[in-house]
């Protein structure tokens, strides 16, 4: 059996349990720097600074700017894993998202210059967060079921754009700090009520299908929403994230399992890699479906077509 080590990035945003059940040994950690002047490890926990505290600075006006891991961490942990005998796959957010992925692939090219026996394959996902996570999720599932280090790559590749999310966000208020809506926009939803909703489309970026109003229609449109798009639901895992609305992801959790037949639904937060980005009130579910349309103009009739019911 192949000897080799399936090495993510913190923007996987999968919880220690997770990791845990997935045997995920090991990942990369980011960086953020605070316009106050702080600097942290962005880590797939909260051992740095509590959930409540990071998500409630970014409520304010202070602003935080991440970084991936250094070249120079890529390099030490590939070349490391190479010298302990191991082939390597390294998975990364999409590369239309962030410098991650090349910062990986030169890594990878510095030590197969040095070390010709190296065997690493880089690979995009083209997903974010909870996306790439569920990515993540099924290699290591593949990994510990046995198959090879060139199988994992495959299914990887063939599969990745079949990863679909849904949900809504709760505050407009971080969207309109970024310059995505106006200040006014912002305030005036989230005085009605109103969820924006969506799906990622082929670069991992996600885009609005709808909006509705309450946070309790928009987690029964998110289920149906998946119940429609889902292909082969009972024989899936799923995964729903959330930054900082834990009750809600919980709700979902609860809905989806009394209407759906699912093999199994987990539950993890977005920390603080990703959550710099996505901002408080994101909650959200990860599944499989068929490869996302272009212009997610299939998913778009979908999604109108249970707004209309």
């Amino acid at each position: 059996m192949d000897k080799y080590i399936i090495l993510a990035d913190v923007t996987c945003d999968l919880s220690k349990e997770i990791r845990d059940h997935f045997k995920v040994e090991d990942y990369l950690e980011g960086f953020a720097t605070f316009s106050d002047g702080r600097d942290l490890k962005t880590t797939l926990d909260w051992s740095n600074i509590s959930r409540e505290d990071f998500y409630k600075t970014l409520s304010s006006k202070t602003t935080v700017k991440t970084a991936p891991p250094s070249p120079e961490a890529y390099y030490q942990a590939f070349k490391q894993y190479v010298l302990d005998g191991y082939k390597v796959l390294s998975m990364s957010l999409s590369s239309k998202i962030s410098s991650t992925f090349g910062v990986a692939v030169g890594a990878a090219n510095r030590v197969k210059e040095e070390l010709p026996q190296a065997d690493i394959y880089c690979f995009d996902s083209l997903r974010m967060s909870g996306a790439f996570g569920l990515l993540v999720m099924y290699a290591h599932q593949l990994k510990n079921e046995g198959a090879s280090f060139e199988e994992v790559i495959a299914w990887l590749e063939e599969n990745k754009f079949r990863v679909h999310q849904m949900g809504p966000i709760d505050d407009l208020i971080f969207v309109a700090r970024r310059g995505q809506i106006t200040m006014g926009k912002a305030i005036m939803g989230n005085f009605a009520g109103v969820k924006p909703m969506g799906d990622c489309n082929e670069d991992g970026y996600v885009s609005v299908l709808t909006k509705v109003k309450g946070i309790n229609n928009a987690l029964e449109i998110t289920a149906s929403y998946m119940g429609a798009v889902a292909t082969d639901l009972e024989n899936q895992f799923l995964l729903i994230s959330h930054s900082n609305r834990e009750a809600f992801a919980l709700k979902l959790k609860e809905i989806i399992e009394s209407k759906l037949n699912v093999k199994d639904v987990f539950v993890s937060d977005v920390f603080s890699g990703c959550g710099a980005n996505i901002g408080p009130g994101m909650v959200g579910v990860y599944f499989l479906g068929d490869k996302v349309s272009k212009e997610l103009q299939k998913e778009k009739e979908i999604m109108a077509e249970i707004i209309s019911r």
